[in-house]
Formats: C-alpha cells, structure tokens, sequence
C-alpha cells in the first residue's frame, strides 16, 4: 500500500531521523534523494521535506549528516549551561514530589548500569535526568532550543564514549539534593558547573583523538 502524502513525508523523516541517531547514517555522509526514495519506497517529495525539517532542526547541513567540531560542542554548551542552569533553579522551586523521585530513580540506575560496565546505556539515565529538569523550564521556546542542542550533541557523542567521566553520577546526585532541599540557587550553580566540567571532559577526548 502506498503511503499516502503526509503520512509519506513523516514516514521518510522518522526513517532518516532514526538511523541518523543510531549511527547508521554517520555525520558527514551525503544523503542522496534517490537513494532513500527506493530505501523507504516513497517519492523523492516526501524525502525533500523531510531533509528540509532535519535541516530545520540542525540535523542535517547542505544534505549532508551534520558532523559537529569542538567549536559547535562549545556553543552547543554555552547553550545548554545558561538555560539548563535556569531550568535547575525552577526545578528548585516547582518540581512535584513525584518528580524528584523519578530524578532520584535515574541516578540509582545510573549507578547499577556504570557497576555492570554499561556506561554508554547511562546515556539514556543522563538524558532523562536532565530533561526532567528541563521541563520545568515551563517555557516551550526554551525547551525546544534545549532539545535541538541535545540531539546534536547526541550525534556527536556517537563517535566517543563520553559517559564514562570521573563523578558525573555523583554530580547529578548534589543536583538532585539540591532541588530536593529547594535551594535554587545552588541547583543553578551546580547544574552550570555540572555541564562545564562535561563540556572539558569532552573536549579532552576529543583532542586525544586528535580531532580537536
């Protein structure tokens, strides 16, 4: 059955989306619209949208994966270390006790999955610990900056395993007793130094691998 348009078009973009995300379509690789159009079995239209959105969204640069530098990985974090930073801070104040028990429960599995030598599974821990916070954000505007800056970021860390840093569970942890206790300027300024010590640690791997 042929899809119909619209359901075309969100069919060819989940499709590129997802195989950008696992690594199978890697950063720097041209993405050609005949080529996916007979993968996915659509028309080249619904392909043309859906590499016009992930362009949108910074997915993708001149039909080609986009492949970050550490120069993107700093603005990246500049980003996410003013407003997540803000986001802490509400957090502090507004978070629902339900809430800060499902933070709470992403570090504890965090905790297992690094005993059992899992660290890049924490990814998805780390990811839902911070998207909590920055939830409460409650400004729709801010979180969807923060996401787009999140998946960029993600297709940057498929080429390193990055969650393995020194104290980076015990990190979440301050900042969650932090929003527990409600003290909002502390969970601001942890989070902030949480995320800058993120941002060296990655570009320290990244010069290692000599692709600073």
């Amino acid at each position: 059955m042929v899809p119909d348009k619209m359901n075309a078009q969100k069919l060819a973009y989940e499709y590129i989306r997802e195989r950008m995300l696992d690594g199978t379509y890697k950063g720097g690789m041209k993405l050609v619209e005949e080529r996916l159009a007979g993968e996915i079995g659509v028309s080249r239209t619904p392909i043309r949208e859906a590499i016009k959105r992930l362009e949108q969204e910074g997915l993708i640069k001149n039909k080609h994966v986009y492949n970050p530098t550490a120069q993107d990985l700093i603005y990246i974090y500049e980003i996410r270390i003013a407003l997540e930073s803000f986001a802490a801070k509400r957090a502090a104040n507004y978070m629902r006790t339900e809430t800060i028990i499902e933070l709470e429960n992403t570090i504890k599995k965090s905790r297992n999955l690094l005993l059992e030598g899992q660290s890049k599974k924490i990814y998805n821990e780390t990811q839902h610990f911070h998207d909590l916070i920055i939830n409460e954000c409650q400004n729709p505007l801010m979180i969807e900056r923060l996401e787009e800056a999140q998946t960029i970021f993600y297709l940057f860390s498929l080429r390193f395993d990055i969650y393995n840093r020194p104290h980076l569970i015990d990190e979440h942890e301050e900042i969650y007793k932090a929003i527990k206790n409600k003290d909002e300027q502390l969970a601001s300024d942890l989070m902030a130094k949480h995320l800058y010590k993120d941002m060296n640690f990655t570009l320290e791997i990244i010069a290692r691998n000599g692709q600073y």
